[in-house]
């Protein structure tokens, strides 16, 4: 979200100016947003900030506005920020953030800067209550650091949901004290393939790392200070050859695996032995206790069935449960999952592949193979968070250059993005209210450095904010200019976004090869893939 596209708006020609006599207050349920507002304005302004009983800005909480709603008030006397709860208040304070010049994001103080706020009134409030952004740490890893800088870029646009993909074929990146090897073994590989096709060499650079409990408490807690719900998200039955590096009893095969070094879906998946499906009861009961958010993710993806056809154990394990088919096999497993985070009162959160098979009524579904998921699980009563890969997937090249670095799949320009609705037209009213939102995703195969996480997500992600957040039309020629004053605050923030006219020199990857489609052989693709998903 850029700057704020008010509900109403009314403006004077007074300017409220900041200087050392600005002070600030707020009620004891709104300190927490009154010390990040010092910490936020201090370092560029230098200005003291005290609290005074009478300040020069002042957050309050108003019960005429609902959840996350703020409105600003600026005169040239004082601002006045106002919220339905307290995240309401924290988005006002980023308004307000916002209307100063784009140095206030720099963390020296800055010589000569006027600190001028013009009068305003705003009145705004989001349109979505999931407004996400899923950041895959498994492919390549991102240090605590790297995880925290991209949660403030998250509150600067007011995106509310971290979907944190911890786990995957390539990596097991969160501690589980009563697995040690999950993170001893399977958080690190001998090599990472350079390249999207098969062919594609190994670097030969050992790579991994993964987050301790403490950190993981660190994360949470700075997010919640932002108002961000951290949502984890532990892949299963496939995308598991991490774990079953570790522990190779997992598997159907027994045998002995390392850390996957490709991209792409292993065939490598879970047994369905009961004492698996402990196993992966046990790592919730430690995901539960260091996450508190209300939804967990369990993966539920592109699982292969070919280990499971061709094994008689399994076969037989079918027999056992009155099992007919290998989906409904996938869907015993989830549902089995599923049961213990509804015991512990919480709600599983899975990719649309869930729904080829039973589904538990809390069960919500991640939509990312367009939006078939979104409209099947709708029409059956499951809430639905829209990620549709061709709009949202940040990971996609972000034009027809040839100098798009590593380019994948299909284009996603700005306005391409920009574009995205979660509400699927064909759903009725009743329906659509299972829509909670949506959010884009970051899959990390060819990131391996913030830096190209930058490059991927901005100002891409600036375009998703502003969808997800705005009621009502948009135009896509009025949100540029827009973008244009935006992007010198990513440039005071240090962000390597990807400039209009293509990448710079050192964001391209020459002589790497890509795997791009065209929009035709995308949509067939998908086709495919979501041929068994029903409604009903």
């Amino acid at each position: 979200m850029l700057t704020p596209r008010p509900l109403s708006l009314v403006t004077s020609d007074g300017e409220l100016i900041l200087d050392h006599g600005t002070t600030v207050s707020a009620s004891d349920q709104l300190g927490g947003v009154l010390a990040w507002l010092q910490q936020a304005l201090r370092p560029a302004t230098g200005l003291p900030l005290p609290t005074a009983a009478r300040a020069t800005i002042t957050l309050e909480l108003a019960g005429d506005l609902g959840p996350e709603a703020y409105r600003l008030d600026v005169t040239p006397e004082r601002a006045t920020i106002a919220g339905g709860d307290p995240a309401g208040v924290f988005y006002g304070c980023q308004a307000l953030l916002q209307l100063l010049p784009p140095a206030v994001y720099r963390r020296a103080p800055v010589a000569g800067q006027r600190w001028a706020v013009p009068a305003v009134r705003v009145h705004d409030a989001p349109r979505f209550a999931w407004r996400g952004a899923m950041l895959d740490v498994a492919r390549h890893f991102l240090p605590k650091h790297d995880v925290l800088r991209f949660i403030d870029l998250m509150a600067l646009h007011r995106l509310n949901t971290l979907h944190w993909h911890l786990t995957d074929d390539q990596g097991w990146r969160l501690e589980i004290t009563r697995y040690p090897r999950l993170t001893e073994v399977g958080a690190w590989r001998r090599e990472s393939q350079v390249g999207a096709v098969r062919s594609a060499r190994g670097d030969g650079r050992p790579h991994g790392g993964f987050y301790t409990q403490a950190d993981v408490r660190e994360i949470v807690a700075y997010a919640a200070d932002r108002f961000i719900t951290v949502v984890p998200e532990i892949e299963s039955p496939g995308h598991v050859q991490a774990a079953l590096a570790a522990y190779p009893e997992l598997g159907v095969t027994g045998q002995p695996l390392d850390v996957w070094t490709r991209w792409g879906i292993s065939p490598n998946i879970l047994n369905v032995e009961e004492s698996t499906v402990g196993f992966f009861t046990g790592v919730l009961d430690e995901v539960l206790a260091l996450f508190p958010s209300r939804y967990i993710g369990v993966g539920g993806d592109e699982c292969p069935k070919g280990q499971w056809r061709a094994d008689p154990r399994t076969r037989a394990r079918m027999a056992e449960l009155g099992i007919a088919g290998e989906e409904q096999l996938q869907a015993w497993f989830i549902g089995r999952l599923d049961e213990h985070l509804t015991a512990a009162g919480r709600r599983l959160f899975g990719w649309d592949e869930i729904l080829e098979g039973d589904l538990g009524p809390g069960a919500t579904v991640a939509s990312w193979r367009g939006m078939t998921g979104a409209v099947a699980a709708a029409q059956r009563g499951h809430d639905v968070v829209a990620c549709p890969d061709d709009l949202v997937y940040l990971d996609y090249r972000q034009s027809e250059s040839p100098d798009e670095p590593i380019p994948v799949s299909i284009p996603l320009t700005l306005r391409d993005v920009y574009a995205f609705d979660p509400v699927p037209p064909q759903l009725s009213p009743e329906q659509a209210r299972h829509i909670l939102g949506g959010q884009a995703n970051l899959w990390t195969e060819h990131a391996d450095s913030p830096r190209t996480v930058d490059y991927l997500a901005f100002p891409r992600l600036c375009a998703v904010a502003e969808a997800l957040w705005t009621s009502g039309d948009r135009d896509f020629a009025e949100f540029e200019p827009r973008l244009r004053h935006h992007l010198a605050r990513l440039d005071a923030l240090g962000v390597e976004y990807r400039h209009a006219d293509g990448p710079l020199p050192w964001q391209t990857r020459p002589g790497v090869p890509g795997r791009p489609q065209t929009r035709e052989q995308r949509t067939v693709h998908i086709a495919q893939l979501v041929a068994n998903i029903s409604p009903s």
